[in-house]
């Protein structure tokens, strides 16, 4: 029995095959068919492209390399190179695909069965100025996938042995156990990048404000009619953090409200009829509480990462963190203007190391000195986030900073003591709890035993997904959101 399947990226999970790519520009500059492969393959193991699929060489200095050998090797043929032939431009052809939609279908067929899914890929460190594509193949794959395989960074390239017993190593599958699909054309090619869940435009959602009272203001956006849902963030984060499932619920008939949680962005939630309502991290505890001591005000509640913590009146929540070393971060936002002197000085690496995905080793190495003592100062940005993300989280930060999204760290004993004045009993509406199995903080096991206090309680579970659940895997919560509202 088969417990793993792996495909090939080009000219299998993304058409068309890169040989096609070298083809149109051997056509166009009138170069003999197969010129530049031929050249690559002559180069063999030292030559540019198979020591940038090694990762020995990042795409821009494989460029000038490439059309050094391709140079020599035109003159070996009496042939003459058009001066503006580019490696470059060459490369921007190749990434030009579409997703081949038949054999993701497959793919999730497969992991709905509960086999595991794996894409092998010849891919380089492209640090080009068209890099987005590359970042953008990347996310559809780590949203697709179980496991993405990436010859760069293993320092071995297809076909050789590393590059499989690498994947059957991740995976804990046995060669005997693996069935590869290295090789697959198809002539039904349905799903491209732009047809995947849409992410709102800020300048084409519409935008609102509710005075809570004087001198306070919640700022949220709105899409759609029907049925409420409301969404509600965590920190670092804003409605923005939600733009792949607004439209996705939009479309599925609902009317979808995401406010800037209290102190974040423009803001402080619309209220109105009973809503469905989803938080993630914050958010997360917003939602349980409101179902524990609102009722009435909602129809169903979700959770992405974070559980239910019942309320202990014989325990302060601050010794409670004091006692998990996970929980270390939180003690050391308790000192106004310490975390947010750090998290201010250079908002564009705060965003990069904070949002990574769970595949990526970058990320935050958190001691008692501060969130990103150990860090690098030149951090790659995340396949899970465009430059366009990463500028609008900076706009939104720069404009009210980080005083009032650390201060929710900072209400942890007033909160408590309210929670602790209030009539608490079981939540009997419909409840969903999605878990994230690389989450580092908010561990699956904390959820453990929640259905002793929600008894109608759905859960959902994505092994491969870090903290950042909405924003990593997009396409799974865009799909469960509209199921389960």
């Amino acid at each position: 029995m088969f417990k793993a399947v792996f495909f090939g990226l080009w000219g299998g999970v993304v058409t068309p095959h890169p040989l096609l790519a070298f083809r149109k520009v051997e056509n166009a500059l009138k170069l003999p068919r197969d010129f530049i492969l031929n050249t690559i393959l002559k180069a063999g193991s030292e030559g540019a492209v198979f020591r940038a699929d090694r990762g020995k060489l990042t795409l821009t200095q494989m460029f000038p390399e490439l059309e050094a050998e391709c140079q020599k090797e035109a003159a070996s043929q009496g042939l003459s190179l058009p001066a503006h032939f580019s490696a470059q431009k060459l490369f921007d052809e190749v990434v030009q695909v579409e997703f081949n939609g038949p054999l993701l279908d497959a793919a999730a067929t497969l992991q709905r069965q509960g086999i595991r899914t794996c894409v092998l890929a010849n891919m380089w460190i492209d640090d080009s100025p068209q890099r987005d594509s590359i970042a953008k193949i990347l996310h559809v794959l780590e949203n697709r996938f179980d496991l993405v395989v990436r010859s760069s960074q293993i320092g071995a390239k297809l076909p050789e042995a590393a590059v499989f017993q690498s994947a059957l190593d991740q995976l804990h599958v046995k060669p005997k156990e693996m069935f590869k699909l290295l090789v697959m054309f198809c002539h039904f090619l349905q799903l491209t990048v732009e047809q995947l869940p849409r992410a709102c435009d800020p300048e084409k959602v519409s935008h609102g404000y509710v005075t809570v009272k004087p001198g306070v203001k919640i700022h949220y956006v709105e899409m759609g009619d029907g049925p409420p849902v409301l969404l509600c963030h965590g920190f670092p984060e804003s409605w923005y953090s939600w733009r792949y499932q607004i439209p996705a619920l939009a479309d599925a008939g609902f009317r979808v409200i995401a406010p800037d949680m209290k102190g974040y962005g423009d803001s402080s939630a619309p209220a109105g009829q009973s809503v469905t309502l989803f938080g993630h991290d914050w958010g997360g505890s917003v939602a349980w509480n409101m179902a524990q001591c609102h009722p009435e005000r909602l129809r169903a509640v979700a959770s992405l990462n974070t559980p239910l913590f019942p309320v202990d009146p014989d325990t302060n929540p601050m010794e409670r963190l004091k006692a998990m070393p996970i929980f270390d971060y939180q003690i050391y936002f308790q000192e106004p203007g310490v975390a947010e002197a750090e998290l201010e000085r250079n908002l564009a690496r705060t965003f990069k190391l904070m949002f990574t995905a769970s595949s990526e080793k970058v990320g935050l190495i958190f001691d008692m000195r501060g969130l990103f003592v150990g860090s690098p100062e030149d951090v790659p940005r995340s396949s899970m986030l465009s430059e366009e993300d990463l500028q609008y989280y900076m706009q939104q930060f720069s404009k009210s900073g980080f005083r009032g999204p650390l201060n929710w760290y900072r209400n942890v004993e007033r909160n408590w003591r309210w929670l602790c004045s209030r009539p608490r009993g079981k939540i009997l509406m419909p409840a969903l709890m999605v878990t994230a199995g690389k989450d580092k903080v908010l561990l699956p096991s904390f959820s453990t035993g929640m259905e002793n206090m929600i008894p109608n309680l759905t859960r959902g579970h994505i092994e491969e997904c870090g903290h950042w659940t909405q924003m990593e895997r997009y396409v799974k919560i865009c799909v469960c959101s509209s199921v389960n509202v």
